[in-house]
């Protein structure tokens, strides 16, 4: 299966889901901040990325785990996704998308827009790491449950 976790940016929530899928993230503790900073493209891609699917890796079922922004625009997404998949004879049980969105934080919101939209990374990106930390049980019970394959 193809899970993708997807949110505004595709550098903060989405990552840190997929992050913590894979095991890259503590599952006992909330995350120091230079445990997130250490995520692959955690705080790293532009607007210019945005909508990009990329690969983060392989679970330990085998299961292919993805992150992508969406800018703001859930629904156009799992519509190009799903017509796509029908289009290729693709099995909905193949893949799942998983948002992410709603699990953001203010502090992530306005720490996300100085770091990537402005380039303010300090004191952008402490702001986000931060509320990234704040909202990291959100993030993993969601992840839990996607894992236990339970809807979201």
């Amino acid at each position: 299966m193809k899970i993708i976790y997807h949110c505004f940016g595709g550098t903060h929530s989405s990552v840190t889901a997929a992050a913590f899928h894979l095991g890259m993230l503590p599952s006992d503790r909330k995350p120091r901040a230079e445990e997130l900073l250490a995520i692959p493209f955690f705080d790293a891609r532009d607007s210019k990325d945005h909508g990009n699917i990329t690969l983060m890796g392989v679970d330990e079922q085998g299961n292919e785990i993805y992150f992508v922004g969406q800018r703001g625009s859930p629904h156009v997404l799992e519509n190009i996704i799903h017509g796509l998949a029908r289009h290729f004879d693709i099995p909905p049980n193949q893949y799942k998308l998983v948002n992410v969105m709603y699990k953001v934080n203010f502090s992530m919101r306005l720490g996300g827009f100085m770091s990537r939209r402005f380039k303010w990374i300090y004191p952008g990106r402490p702001l986000v790491t931060w509320g990234t930390i704040n909202a990291f049980r959100k993030i993993t019970n969601l992840v839990l449950r996607v894992k236990a394959g339970e809807k979201r």
